[in-house]
């Protein structure tokens, strides 16, 4: 099969409305590695990059509560920082850039995804589907 590996993906395709940072970036344990007296950090398998992940709330209003929530994990050589918290609003608006996915099926039997990313930024312009929306109101 000629597909193999992370699948690239733009950050629109995974989160059309967009999405919020909801926790602090943490280093991604590597559970093979380590000990419970030596914390090991994970790293990427083909850059070799540490390995690092951020809790996001999707802004879609159409996915399930249970779903809202998913982990981001951003290869980076140093622990990215997020944008700035804006005025007004309770969670941080963030865009991921270099955007892959890889499916897996997780401890139930089912399908799911690892989302990974190479950078975090702020949001740069309002995602297509917002934009489709306000035109089509």
């Amino acid at each position: 099969m000629a597909l193999q590996g992370p699948i690239p993906i733009a950050f629109d395709q995974v989160f059309p409305s967009g999405c919020y940072a909801v926790g602090e970036v943490e280093p991604v344990r590597d559970f093979d590695a380590s000990t419970s007296g030596r914390e090991v950090q994970a790293r990427d398998k083909h850059s070799g990059e540490p390995v690092w992940q951020i809790a996001v709330m999707d802004a879609d209003p159409t996915v399930k509560a249970s779903q809202k929530t998913v982990a981001v994990k951003v290869i980076s050589s140093v622990q990215p920082i997020p944008p700035a918290p804006m005025a007004g609003l309770p969670f941080t608006p963030v865009e991921f850039g270099g955007m892959s996915v890889t499916p897996y099926v997780n401890q139930q039997g089912r399908l799911a995804y690892s989302i990974r990313a190479r950078e975090m930024r702020s949001p740069r312009t309002a995602s297509k589907h917002t934009v489709n929306k306000e035109v089509a109101v």
